[in-house]
């Protein structure tokens, strides 16, 4: 998959509530995943995610389970983190920089 399906995929999954989190962080969840803690919304993540081009879109295998596929998000000062769980999309990182 290149770049626009994985944003059309990760776009799809939030419009259709399919959103995990990683939620095993000590003490910066609320600094890190702004969209779990509620100081973004599912459509501000979808607007930041259209906005970002693919220059500002990076993959790296995830630190744990080699074969799961990381995708990062810099659109502006924004960074976005997450990974595909069917059905879900699993984010890791929603936060400013």
């Amino acid at each position: 998959m290149g770049f626009k399906d994985i944003r059309a995929k990760v776009i799809s999954r939030l419009k259709n509530g399919f959103i995990q989190h990683v939620t095993n962080r000590s003490g910066d969840i609320d600094i890190k995943n702004l969209l779990l803690v509620g100081k973004v919304t599912v459509a501000d993540v979808i607007e930041q995610i259209n906005k970002t081009r693919g220059d500002q879109y990076e993959t790296s295998p995830h630190h744990y389970i080699k074969e799961v596929e990381v995708h990062i998000f810099r659109p502006g000062n924004w960074y976005i983190k997450c990974y595909f769980i069917d059905p879900d999309v699993v984010f890791i990182s929603v936060h400013n920089l």
